[in-house]
């Protein structure tokens, strides 16, 4: 592979992560809900679940989980319910009003962010898909398994980079998002945005 190749799938990798998706949505929820600590590790989360799936993909494995449509399915239904999970934590949360200042509780940033940014990565089936479609589209069919790992890993690394970035730039305003009336508005604008992906995702054919 060229590096002119490698080069021609960052850009495109790139522009892939900074399409906001329901990983961008729950990173910003952590985020305003448990401070950058918390909203860090979701990010790691994401990215280790990207990366899982980038290993899976050139070990053969999502090939075979997207051809065994039960287990797809299964998969994005688990995705859906736990995106639908994610939003009415956001939605109670926006109705109630009653907010701890902002940051939260620091003991439990890191467990609670890292599961929820690796759920709500992992039950996306679109990632795995992304990999065996996106992939071949820039090497051979003899391409070193090494090559097809470095392509994987780059796309998380591009992804963890961006959402870092998308919670250093939330907590540089917290002081703005900490108001009360700010707080209820941004949780029900993501609570009804991850319902919308978790209806889109519920309404696109595999």
């Amino acid at each position: 592979m060229s590096w002119s190749s490698y080069l021609s799938y960052v850009v495109f990798a790139a522009v892939l992560v900074l399409v906001p998706g329901a990983d961008f949505t729950v990173i910003v929820k952590n985020t305003l809900a448990g401070g950058a600590a918390r909203g860090r590790w979701s990010a790691v989360g994401v990215g280790a679940s990207n990366a899982l799936q980038g290993v899976a993909a050139v070990a053969g494995l999502g090939a075979v989980v997207v051809r065994i449509q039960p287990l797809f399915q299964a998969i994005k239904w688990a995705g859906i319910a736990y995106l639908v999970y994610l939003a009415a934590q956001s939605l109670r949360s926006a109705w109630r009003g009653r907010y701890t200042p902002f940051g939260g509780d620091p003991a439990d940033a890191g467990r609670r962010g890292l599961r929820e940014g690796f759920l709500s990565n992992i039950t996306n089936p679109k990632v795995l898909v992304f990999y065996l479609a996106v992939l071949p589209q820039f090497i051979g069919p003899r391409t070193p398994w090494a090559v097809l790992l470095a392509l994987a890993l780059t796309h998380a690394l591009l992804s963890l980079g961006y959402l870092l970035l998308v919670v250093a730039g939330l907590h540089r305003v917290r002081r703005v998002l900490d108001r009360r009336p700010v707080r209820r508005a941004l949780d029900a604008l993501t609570g009804t945005v991850l319902l919308a992906f978790g209806a889109r995702l519920a309404t696109e054919r595999a």
